[in-house]
């Protein structure tokens, strides 16, 4: 037995984990791994020996995002220059499983898989030898990841005999020449031939050679704790005793070693938790959100609570179609503002607003895009609306493509008065439009909703209307046609309309001039409004699905089921009451004579854009005669009339009839 002094110590490997690692371990757990905790192969990288530099002091392993791997790899251990080292990860779905379970339960049979291969193993295949643990935890709400790295290490006892600091420079040069073909770490000397095959104690009478391609470039006598699991695989397996180690070091520093055996456990030992750069036992914490940037971090933020959704209870749900529509909100009021909010909590970054009013004193209450200060902001007049709401969403999240337009839309019943003003807002509602996949109506006055209304369908976009009464509120979908001859679509707002829209806004006292709703109203039309969105996306058939109204519904079309929306019923109407806190659902179809979306009003807008419009504007009956309302009105009285004068003759009848049976 050796003194201490000449008992052989090491230099410990370190680990390095790039934050590349952690981002893609939580994009793999979320779309992955979920809650499987099993084990999950990866690899981590080390410097060739025959590429160290000055800089490699210290036996690093180096885990970034290209760590994960689908399997185990295989023998082919080299890449880029680098020696590719087989691990694992057992990644734990909470802080309190990372603190409970028995760290070295888990090490003891870490090195049992690692004492079977070796015993099995009659080579220094470096994948085996070099094997790597990571148990670890990841907050990902905060973005700190609880991390645990072993080197799983067998353990064995060995006395220097002999050190000698310079090599045989013939010995040396033999090593340098075939350095750069190989790949792996350990090998026996022959006749100045690196081997893999390593022969027992019982076939040589001398003390062999081996070779140690030491992956650091200390300056320290200590060779790496790399060879650990190499000297107990020589011990236990083959045999030996007493050998002489050559602990080469691509510079001056390599050194050789005559070892003798003082002790290999039986049963074995291991070893191999990581230490904290303050020498203790314990495991380290990657806290990204201190090195990330804060907009970047809420954008993850959002994508993990829509992503939990997707994999603990809607797996099917495509949050990639909801994330990419660009949607206009026209009308930047209560309603306005509610499904803003929503569209953000879904993660739909690109929202528009266009409205032309200004934050006044009652708007903030109940309008969650404005404070205070944007009543009397900008001269006292207050902020317009449309770009406060912008900039509000961009303060909630910096990560949202936000933007407001101060525009009036034209308004059936209100004729021109600047042309040149009106038409070129229009022109801004036109590019609007078409930059827009979504198209939510979410206005003040039924005649403000006409155009948007004739511009959605005639553009093929995703329209959604939300109105509210006091105590009622209705939201609903338009249909849209497959081409210019479907008729086969479900109607819009204006399709229970017998009369053109008309002025509204003029001559309206205090009490008219304001929405009087019961406030929660609003959030549950806005809530519902987006929902809506959400399940239209989600439909195999989009914007041109059939309405779904309940269970019933699914019940009489089973062999279609795969037409329905995999995240539920995908309705035209939903009818809200308060005063009964009851929900309705219903569908209209298409009206043929409906002012908005009729087939002659569509064809006309497509044909005259700004021309026509100006010509509803401005001419009192010509959309009503164009769609066709004048002749049905006309049908209408005269149906009427001629019922009258039936009831009149027949009124006639009966009193001629009883004055002669009181006259006989």
């Amino acid at each position: 037995m050796g003194s201490d002094l000449n008992t052989l110590r090491f230099t410990p490997i370190q680990s390095f984990v790039d934050s590349s690692f952690f981002a893609k371990l939580a994009r793999l757990k979320l779309e992955k791994f979920k809650l499987d905790s099993s084990t999950q192969y990866i690899c981590g990288f080390q410097t060739r020996p025959s590429k160290l530099n000055k800089f490699d002091d210290i036996p690093t392993l180096a885990l970034d995002e290209q760590s994960f791997v689908e399997e185990e790899i295989g023998k082919d251990s080299i890449a880029n220059d680098r020696l590719i080292t087989s691990g694992s990860i057992t990644n734990l779905n909470t802080i309190e499983e990372f603190k409970a379970i028995s760290k070295q339960d888990l090490l003891h049979s870490w090195g049992e898989d690692l004492y079977q291969q070796i015993m099995a193993n009659d080579t220094f295949e470096y994948k085996i030898f070099q094997s790597f643990k990571v148990l670890s935890y990841s907050d990902l709400k905060k973005y700190k990841f609880y991390y645990w790295v072993s080197f799983p290490t067998l353990q064995s006892s060995w006395t220097i005999l002999e050190r000698n600091d310079v090599i045989d420079s013939g010995i040396q040069q033999d090593i340098d020449s075939q350095t750069k073909y190989l790949n792996g770490q350990f090998y026996q000397l022959r006749e100045g031939r690196l081997d893999t095959q390593i022969e027992d104690s019982s076939n040589t009478e001398l003390v062999p050679t081996f070779v140690f391609l030491d992956s650091c470039l200390s300056q320290s006598k200590r060779p790496s704790a790399q060879l650990k699991n190499y000297l107990f695989y020589l011990a236990k397996k083959k045999g030996y005793s007493e050998i002489k180690v050559i602990v080469y070091r691509n510079n001056a520093a390599s050194f050789s070693l005559k070892l003798k055996l003082q002790e290999c456990p039986d049963p074995w030992k291991v070893v191999g938790w990581e230490r904290t750069s303050q020498g203790k036992l314990g495991p380290k914490l990657a806290d990204l959100g201190l090195l990330s940037d804060p907009t970047q971090l809420a954008s993850q933020a959002v994508d993990l609570n829509l992503k939990l959704m997707k994999w603990r209870v809607a797996p099917e749900l495509d949050l990639d179609i909801i994330k990419q529509q660009k949607v206009l909100l026209l009308g930047a009021g209560t309603l306005g503002c509610y499904v803003a909010r929503a569209l953000l909590g879904w993660g739909v970054c690109n929202i528009k607003f266009v409205d032309s009013g200004r934050v006044s004193y009652s708007n903030p209450v109940r309008q969650p895009l404005f404070n205070f200060e944007d009543c009397f902001s900008d001269n006292g007049r207050g902020m317009p609306k449309a770009s406060a709401a912008a900039n509000a969403l961009k303060k909630i999240f910096p990560g949202v493509n936000a933007q407001g337009y101060e525009i009036e839309v034209p308004m059936i019943g209100h004729p021109i008065t600047d042309e040149q003003k009106q038409g070129s807002q229009y022109g801004v509602l036109d590019d609007l439009f078409n930059q827009s996949d979504v198209v939510f109506l979410l206005m003040d006055s039924r005649e403000a909703r006409w155009l948007p209304t004739v511009m959605g369908v005639a553009k093929g976009k995703i329209v959604i209307n939300a109105a509210l009464g006091f105590d009622s509120y209705l939201v609903m979908r338009h249909g849209n046609i497959s081409s210019l001859e479907d008729k086969s679509r479900l109607g819009c707002y204006f399709c229970n309309d017998i009369v053109a829209p008309e002025d509204s806004l003029s001559d309206r006292t205090l009490d008219q001039m304001c929405t009087v709703t019961r406030p929660g109203a609003a959030l549950m039309a806005s809530s519902l409004a987006v929902e809506l969105l959400v399940s239209i996306l989600q439909h195999p058939d989009k914007s041109f699905a059939n309405a779904v109204e309940n269970n019933d519904d699914r019940k009489k079309h089973e062999e279609k089921v795969e037409k329905f929306s995999k995240f539920g019923a995908c309705p035209h109407q939903i009818r809200g009451f308060l005063n009964t806190f009851s929900q309705n659902k219903f569908h209209i179809p298409n009206y043929e004579h409906c002012s908005a979306c009729s087939q002659k009003v569509v064809d006309q807008y497509i044909q005259n854009g700004w021309e026509f419009v100006k010509d509803c504007l401005n001419n009192q009956g010509y959309l009503e005669e164009l769609c066709g309302l004048s002749k049905v009105q006309e049908e209408a009285e005269l149906a009427a009339q001629q019922l009258l004068e039936e009831l009149s003759f027949e009124e006639k009848g009966e009193i001629d009839g009883e004055d002669l049976d009181w006259i006989n």
